[in-house]
């Protein structure tokens, strides 16, 4: 379903699909969230919780609940050991101070994909930004901050594009928009240096760029930027992000994410190809 994420602790990936999983063992089982319940000493919501990510995993109470699901031997470990891990706060806890409740379930979707596609007519994707453009953007969107704020934020931006350089690094697939590039953002030094990269980026092998020119004319995916994420794990179905001025929506119901799909997929075909960035990057560098 498409939901605002509401304030409290965010879950993991992992522990997404290990509520998943935990919901498939109850109902294999044929227990009910009754006798689930019972066998832990809990309410039958706190079980819908489990299984819905909205809490932590206990191990006493995940042993105690795989006994009643007829769970033994290595199945039982192997699905502890990954509640333990999923247990265990992300690397992004670390900047909890400045990353909302609602772009941590980001980062977390953003750690696990396999694939990410995007579509951006604002600003260059923080997965693909430079510190000094990360820097203009972030002064812009939080005038509020101190110095020592700006700088935790261009931390973590900094921090999540460790994962293009990880072995099993997901695919990345930006469509942009020429505005992105057109705008100045931190001087003319700041854009150079940013197309630059962007360029550089380009040998990344699982790196795609597009442009989506002016000249394109209307363009489906004209409403606003999105994300959209695919995983690794049967469990999880894809989801696509939107973002607010206060908030984000993360849509996981098929026919809407299907939809956003076929948006990215029409805006592939009309954008610039892909092995045309390089050289438009180049130009439009010039104008800088």
């Amino acid at each position: 379903m498409s939901e605002a994420r509401p304030a409290g602790a965010a879950p993991t990936v992992l522990r997404r699909v290990l509520g998943k999983r935990l919901r498939h063992l109850r109902e294999r089982a044929k227990v009910s969230f009754e006798e689930a319940a019972k066998a832990i000493e809990v309410t039958p919501l706190t079980v819908r919780r489990m299984e819905k990510a909205e809490v932590g995993l206990k191990i006493p109470y995940l042993k105690e609940l795989l006994r009643n699901y007829g769970v033994r031997g290595p199945e039982m470990e192997d699905f502890l050991a990954l509640a333990r891990e999923a247990n265990q706060p992300g690397w992004w806890h670390q900047f909890r101070d400045v990353l909302p409740d609602w772009f941590s379930v980001y980062v977390s979707l953003e750690s696990e994909a396999t694939v990410i596609r995007a579509y951006e007519p604002h600003y260059v994707p923080g997965l693909l930004q430079t510190e000094d453009y990360a820097r203009a953007v972030l002064r812009m969107g939080f005038p509020r901050d101190t110095e020592e704020e700006l700088e935790r934020r261009i931390a973590l931006r900094v921090k999540r594009q460790g994962l293009l350089t990880k072995p099993d690094a997901p695919t990345i697939w930006a469509i942009l928009d020429e505005t992105v590039l057109r705008r100045p953002v931190g001087g003319s030094r700041v854009m150079r240096d940013q197309i630059d990269h962007l360029i550089e980026t380009l040998d990344i092998p699982k790196v795609r760029l597009q442009i989506m020119r002016f000249a394109a004319g209307p363009h489906p995916g004209a409403f606003g930027p999105f994300h959209y994420f695919r995983f690794g794990f049967s469990e999880l179905p894809d989801v696509v992000y939107t973002e607010s001025l206060t908030g984000a929506v993360y849509v996981d119901k098929p026919a809407e994410v299907v939809a956003y799909l076929e948006v990215l997929d029409r805006m592939a075909v009309q954008a610039e190809p892909i092995g045309d960035s390089s050289t438009i990057l180049a130009e439009l560098r010039k104008e800088h």
